[in-house]
């Protein structure tokens, strides 16, 4: 599609954006979801304290998918991050925005989860536009420590780790170039020792080997066999 006026890109942006939301996420994720739930600016200001920031990162968010035949986990992923706002014109070759989106399955419907994913997602963003100029994106085994449990109440899990998907690809493909998903699951303190020291790919072979990857329980047990195992 040739951009020859502001009006052709704000057209093509907006297909792009529609695309993802209405065509690819039901593809992969399921028909029966809720809207969107945009980050709200106080994530920025107050919890990042943040003294500017863009306001169209207001218009990024996170969108529920309830479970299907084929998946019996809620379902949270990202919409924004990939948005291609620099792009001057489509270049499909070139990752999508900020080339990647973050995905969170748990085992029941929750406000937590949602507000888990806003602030990753947000983190990501200031990340990815140098507002912590001494460290890159999060990538695969990046951990983030919550001070406390993972949701309201008890569990052992108390930190966030990003792995590859398992249940679909990697990479989706836009009008607007390719991005990535990262899946977001919970561990525990025990856990991101392990991780740290034996390396990320390492716990999450035993995190899927328990059935604790690629779905969050808050509820589950910590891995103690051969966490500590050098």
């Amino acid at each position: 599609m040739p951009i020859e006026s502001e009006e052709d890109w704000e057209e093509w942006f907006e297909r792009v954006w529609k695309h993802r939301e209405e065509v690819l996420y039901p593809s992969l994720f399921g028909q029966n979801s809720r809207g969107i739930f945009p980050i709200p600016a106080e994530t920025f200001t107050g919890l990042f304290k943040q003294d500017s920031f863009d306001p169209r990162w207001l218009h990024y968010g996170v969108i529920e998918f309830a479970p299907t035949p084929e998946r019996n986990s809620w379902l949270y992923v990202t919409s924004g991050m990939s948005n291609d706002w620099e792009a001057d014109r489509p270049d499909p070759a070139t990752p999508s925005g900020l080339g990647c989106e973050f995905v969170f399955e748990t085992t029941e419907q929750s406000e937590w989860a949602i507000l888990r994913l806003l602030h990753v997602m947000s983190f990501q963003i200031l990340l990815c536009h140098g507002r912590y100029p001494a460290r890159g994106p999060l990538s695969d085994y990046d951990r983030i420590p919550l001070r406390g449990p993972i949701r309201h109440g008890d569990s052992l899990l108390t930190l966030l780790m990003l792995a590859p998907p398992l249940r679909f690809a990697r990479e989706a493909q836009l009008e607007s170039g390719p991005f990535d998903f990262f899946q977001i699951v919970g561990i525990s303190e025990a856990e991101a020792i392990c991780a740290q020291s034996r390396g990320g790919s390492v716990l999450l072979e035993q995190l899927v080997a328990h059935d604790y990857f690629p779905v969050t329980d808050p509820d589950r047990h910590e891995i103690t066999e051969d966490v500590d195992r050098e």
